[in-house]
């Protein structure tokens, strides 16, 4: 499961606002998979599992250069570790390029239902522009 995050009317993240944090839940699809496809899944879901796969589509999403850090712990604690990204940018002759376009992703390595939040692997993942 992959997440991808952002807040309306601000730049970049702010990490103390959680509330305002909007986002979409996406789940990576070989390249091979066509719209047909996908329609395919989603109404042999609807049908089979009696599931609301109405707001489901098929994204294709190019995210450009990026930088990413595997952060181990809670969700809470990601502001540390996105410090880690940051200090790496301004050494290197970067800065974070996130916008309406190009967001802030995770990648959730952990079930987070089975596992203590202290072990919980998630990579992130921020787009990125030389200076």
């Amino acid at each position: 499961l992959e997440g991808f995050w952002w807040q309306d009317g601000i730049d970049g993240i702010d990490y103390t606002d959680k509330a305002s944090f909007n986002w979409i839940s996406v789940i990576r699809l070989p390249e091979f998979i066509t719209q047909k496809d996908f329609e395919w899944a989603v109404e042999t879901a609807t049908k089979k599992k009696k599931l609301d796969c109405s707001s489901a589509e098929l994204m294709t999403i190019d995210e450009g250069l990026c930088v990413q850090i595997m952060h181990l712990g809670s969700f809470d604690d990601e502001p540390a570790t996105i410090a880690l990204i940051d200090e790496y940018l301004e050494k290197n002759g970067y800065v974070n390029d996130i916008t309406k376009t190009r967001l802030h992703h995770e990648i959730y390595l952990s079930d987070a239902r089975r596992i203590v939040p202290e072990k919980w692997k998630t990579v992130i993942r921020h787009p990125i522009k030389k200076i």
